[in-house]
């Protein structure tokens, strides 16, 4: 009798452990992501035409997927015209012909006493042609034939080129004579005066008659062209 019991619980352990190993191998086939044999693929919805997900065409052999358009006004090596050349000048636009230099072709020049500042002289620029011209930096001053070209005043350089449409008037003020004592003064009759163009460069020499009793001692000055008579005599 009690051999039978003892085999009746060897049996049911038999059968508890084979039901435990099997409970395991369908865990350990869950986990690893295995089916069991026999059951049946899950089928992929084919694409459809309406109700469905359409899948979008692979690309051709060769063909790229993405094309890179370049934005409006930056086509590389363009300029914002989006074609990558220079804009073409209109025909009938033409540039702006340039404003000439004040030279002895296309003005004149006169010199003239004056009461304030003493030992003063006025010199006056005028343009005589028909179109605009420049009266550029200082004129060149030689009193008498003189090598020397009269020293210029860098302090009376005003802010911008002196412009002047026909018949306009530009002032240069002269200072005859340095301080008292230095130099002996000289009488002088005539001046040269040279007009210059924009690189500083002489453009031609006009002479004109100074005022009787004119005395300089070469230590004195002229100053840059000015657009008025104030300007020129305030140094």
């Amino acid at each position: 009798m009690r051999t039978n019991r003892i085999r009746t619980i060897a049996v049911a352990a038999t059968a508890l452990a084979a039901a435990l190993s099997l409970t395991a191998c369908g865990g350990e086939d869950k986990a690893m992501g295995t089916k069991p044999a026999g059951a049946a693929d899950t089928a992929t919805p084919a694409a459809t035409g309406t109700g469905g997900t359409t899948q979008p065409d692979a690309p051709e052999a060769g063909t790229p997927e993405t094309q890179t358009v370049p934005a409006e006004g930056k086509h590389a090596g363009g300029n914002g015209n989006g074609n990558g050349k220079k804009p073409e000048t209109a025909p009938n636009e033409k540039a702006a012909p340039s404003i000439p230099a004040c030279t002895p072709k296309n003005s004149t020049v006169k010199v003239s006493s004056v009461s304030r500042p003493i030992n003063h002289l006025l010199l006056t620029v005028t343009n005589t042609g028909s179109t605009t011209c420049h009266a550029y930096y200082a004129p060149f001053l030689r009193f008498d034939g003189a090598q020397a070209v009269y020293p210029v005043l860098d302090d009376s350089k005003p802010q911008a080129v002196v412009t002047l449409s026909p018949g306009k008037k530009a002032y240069a003020g002269i200072a005859l004579l340095g301080e008292p004592g230095q130099n002996e003064p000289v009488k002088s009759a005539n001046l040269g005066v040279g007009m210059v163009d924009k690189n500083n460069q002489s453009k031609g020499e006009s002479t004109v008659k100074l005022p009787a009793e004119t005395y300089t001692d070469g230590l004195g000055f002229v100053t840059y062209w000015q657009s008025d008579v104030e300007n020129a005599l305030m140094f």
